[in-house]
């Protein structure tokens, strides 16, 4: 078995998602057990002029996606790598599975936030998360469970 622990620049070239609708700009730091990312609201965002036009705000489902392309899908790919040759690892997608999730303030136009996952478990391609937002300042902003599945791409 080849075990490869990928650097995370690596984790971020293998992200499926890409602009406009990438919300990674950068992975921190990652391990078997957790991982940190960091993303800029770009005030140019396509989502901003319809939610809300004068007033926008992050939607939460964006909010949601960005904590799950850390917490779930670069986590995973970190974690699939370490099991199977690092080329079988395009041959796989995380698709979403479930997520319980809860927002407890907006984010604006322009901030950076970091996203911090912690494995809950790691089995058949199946991986679950607990993922936090925080501002720049520290405060909490959202939170989620999530799970993603790994399947082979047809």
């Amino acid at each position: 078995m080849d075990r490869q622990r990928l650097p995370p620049a690596e984790i971020l070239d293998l992200l499926p998602q890409q602009r406009p609708f990438r919300f990674v700009d950068e992975i921190l730091e990652v391990d078997e057990h957790r991982i940190v990312g960091r993303y800029r609201f770009r005030e140019d965002e396509w989502f901003y002029a319809g939610h809300f036009p004068g007033r926008p705000i992050t939607p939460g489902v964006i909010l949601l996606e960005a904590m799950c392309q850390v917490g779930v899908v670069a986590l995973g790919i970190y974690l699939f790598a370490l099991e199977r040759p690092a080329d079988e690892g395009r041959a796989f997608t995380t698709l979403f599975v479930d997520a319980e999730s809860e927002f407890m303030r907006s984010v604006l136009p322009g901030e950076t936030v970091t996203i911090r996952g912690e494995r809950v478990f790691w089995r058949r391609n199946k991986l679950r998360a607990r993922i936090g937002m925080f501002a720049a300042d520290g405060t909490l902003v959202a939170q989620t469970t999530a799970s993603g599945l790994g399947v082979r791409n047809e």
